[in-house]
């Protein structure tokens, strides 16, 4: 096999496999301020996209949007992109087209 072939990547279990989208990284306050992707904000939640879930992941699905603690996480480098690796039961909110219709709290 070629050194270049890629692989696919199975998920396991109840892990999620997450990538933040590079905007995310910095932010402004309201003050404006701007502060870099590499402070760290105790307690602050981020959202990620879902790249892969495990098999015994009930709620969520590649492509949904998720919330979670980055003190929650692993982090995997696949072929030169970043990504993280989680627990379903470590994601405190999922946002999806398909529960548009549902009751709740929009974020």
């Amino acid at each position: 096999m070629p050194d270049d072939a890629k692989q696919a990547i199975t998920m396991l279990a109840d892990r999620v496999l997450v990538q933040i989208p590079l905007s995310e990284g910095e932010r402004r306050s309201r003050a404006g301020i701007l502060i870099p992707a590499t402070a760290q904000v105790s307690k602050r939640l981020v959202w990620a996209e879902v790249q892969a879930v495990g098999p015994h992941v009930r709620t969520i699905k590649a492509g949904d949007q998720v919330l979670f603690s980055p003190e929650d996480r692993y982090e995997v480098e696949v072929q030169g992109e970043e990504y993280l690796l989680l627990r379903e039961r470590d994601i405190h909110a999922v946002a999806a087209d398909r529960y548009e219709g549902a009751t709740g709290l929009y974020l």
